[in-house]
């Protein structure tokens, strides 16, 4: 059971070390890195690889540990009583299963998705502790215990809006990935779009990471922000020699929308191209 990336998704060396090692040490795995890096599609790429169902539990900020392991109906018991409703008298009626409850009961491995970590409370990764090192967990209304009958694999990611805590980091195996570099970001696109002409990758290439470079960006476009700008290039069918283009007069690229997603970051660049003109005076 080894993790190589799949047809639709460029996983670097590392990127696939990193998988193999949290499958083998039955640790969940961390995954960190820029917006648009792959974070949280990587979880479905691996299920896709091995050939295992996925399992997704999308944190919000109002999300409660709790939630994923099951939650308690106590209201709705309450007005079913009242009515004389028969269900009364079954408590696992009122109990609703959580994302981990599914990927325990699960009858064969599974991938278990935990998708930004960070966005919820700074004590939900450590209400998960004891779940995700046992994995069982137990059932006060029921009397119950789940256990896992097969330890999921679980990936989670964080976008570092808050730091986690010592004992969880302690508990995963980490992993930043890394932005792509051209070689790299060359076989995306050629995943995407695989009859592209080498000389608009080349040229697109070159605009994306200058646009990138560019001091005071506010919010730096992304891998899955070049494969839309890329889309619309070819949909209005731009000559890679538009990109070529250095005029420092025009620094703004053709279709700037997919890539710069703020005005302060489109006024910076209407600047400079302002201060470019004066000094070609």
């Amino acid at each position: 059971m080894k993790f190589k990336g799949t047809k639709s998704y460029v996983a670097t060396q590392d990127l696939q070390v990193a998988v193999n090692a949290a499958i083998t040490l039955e640790r969940p795995l961390l995954i960190k890195g820029e917006p648009g890096t792959g974070k949280t599609v990587l979880a479905a790429e691996v299920a896709q690889a091995i050939g295992v169902p996925l399992i997704e539990w999308h944190v919000k900020s109002t999300t409660k540990a709790n939630q994923g392991l099951y939650e308690y109906d106590a209201v709705s018991r309450l007005r079913d009583s009242q009515l004389g409703d028969e269900r009364v008298g079954d408590i696992a009626n009122y109990i609703k299963k959580g994302k981990l409850w599914e990927a325990f009961e699960m009858g064969e491995r599974s991938v278990l998705l935990i998708d930004e970590v960070d966005k919820a409370d700074i004590e939900f990764p450590n209400d998960l502790l004891q779940e995700l090192d046992r994995m069982e967990f137990f059932v006060y209304e029921t009397g119950e215990t789940i256990t896992a009958k097969h330890r999921p694999i679980v990936i989670i990611t964080s976008n570092n809006e808050k730091e986690l805590p010592d004992a969880f980091l302690r508990r995963c195996f980490f992993h930043y990935i890394k932005f792509p570099d051209p070689d790299t970001m060359s076989e995306i696109i050629e995943v995407h779009f695989p009859k592209l002409k080498s000389r608009l990758i080349a040229e697109a290439l070159n605009v994306f990471y200058d646009v990138r470079d560019v001091p005071g960006l506010k919010k730096k476009p992304s891998t899955s922000e070049l494969l839309d700008w890329i889309k619309l290039l070819l949909n209005e069918d731009i000559d890679p020699a538009l990109l070529r283009e250095r005029d420092p007069r025009k620094l703004i690229p053709p279709l700037h929308g997919a890539l710069l997603k703020n005005e302060q970051d489109v006024h910076l660049f209407e600047k400079l191209a302002f201060m470019a003109q004066r000094e070609g005076r």
